[in-house]
């Protein structure tokens, strides 16, 4: 069999690149850290017509809080966020799932965009989008444009990005005023696999320790990773009683429509859902 051929180009700017993949037509490619497309290439899972080099873009790694929300750069690498300052204390969810992406040399080389953009239901980063509400700024030669990352995403490895259009920027907004506290819990058969499922959660408390606000999200259980809003009426107002905890669990687990393969049934899916929603909210509240 020929090896597909296909064109390569290293832009040295954001506006080449998006001329690039302009000219480039539907199947041009983005390469970013590449520990998804070039496996995909390579099992001829996926073909290009262009291939567009993003990696010398060091315009696109940045990690800022300004104006109320974490910017991250969407060529920013996994490692950098799992030891950040910057991200630990404006929004601790972040660097503890970035330490449960793959392995560390995937972390040092994989971005956060190029996960997103992939969009692998099981993922971390699609998750924890979802879960903080981020905002995601794609820009193509002609425009710029904010997606809510709960729009984003549309089955899986599908999502509303146009073949012109690159992720650029998340925007992660930050709580401000009352405390909030966060849980995160995935179950993988070994440390590194991908998530059988995962869940995550931020909790709005006030000085008395009462919910006033919650967002908690499903990943590996659902098409696409699943913000559950039915949670945060049950939890508002509540101070992680049991009772409480274990219904946002049972809604959770009602929610998600999870698939059945080689790694689980579905019952043992939503069963694990059950299980990590209820995990993952003790685990805020202990905080």
């Amino acid at each position: 069999m020929k090896p597909p051929k296909f064109t390569y180009a290293c832009p040295r700017s954001v506006e080449e690149a998006l001329a690039l993949l302009a000219h480039g037509g539907d199947d041009a490619k983005i390469l970013a850290g590449g520990q998804s497309l070039v496996p995909l290439l390579n099992l001829r899972m996926a073909q290009v017509s262009a291939l567009v080099d993003v990696n010398r873009l060091s315009e696109l790694s940045f990690i800022k809080r300004e104006n109320g929300a974490l910017r991250v750069g969407a060529l920013t690498r996994h490692r950098q966020l799992e030891i950040s300052e910057n991200a630990r204390t404006a929004l601790p969810l972040i660097a503890r799932a970035a330490a449960e992406v793959g392995h560390l040399a995937i972390r040092n080389r994989g971005t956060v965009g190029g996960s997103v953009v992939h969009a692998d239901p099981a993922a971390e980063w699609p998750l924890v989008t979802v879960t903080l509400d981020a905002q995601l700024v794609l820009r193509s030669q002609n425009n710029t444009r904010t997606v809510a990352a709960r729009d984003f995403f549309l089955a899986p490895l599908t999502t509303t990005i146009e073949p012109d259009e690159m992720l650029c920027e998340l925007r992660f907004p930050i709580v401000s005023g009352d405390r909030a506290v966060w849980g995160f819990q995935e179950f993988c058969r070994r440390p590194g696999d991908f998530a059988i499922a995962a869940v995550a959660c931020q909790l709005t408390l006030d000085q008395e320790g009462s919910c006033t606000a919650a967002s908690l999200a499903v990943g590996g259980a659902h098409a696409t990773p699943l913000y559950i809003g039915q949670v945060e009426n049950r939890l508002r107002g509540s101070r992680g009683e049991g009772e409480a905890i274990t219904e946002a669990a049972e809604i959770a687990g009602q929610m998600v429509e999870p698939p059945s393969d080689v790694h689980g049934s579905a019952e043992f899916r939503r069963h694990l859902v059950k299980v990590l929603t209820t995990r993952a909210l003790r685990e805020a509240w202990s905080k």
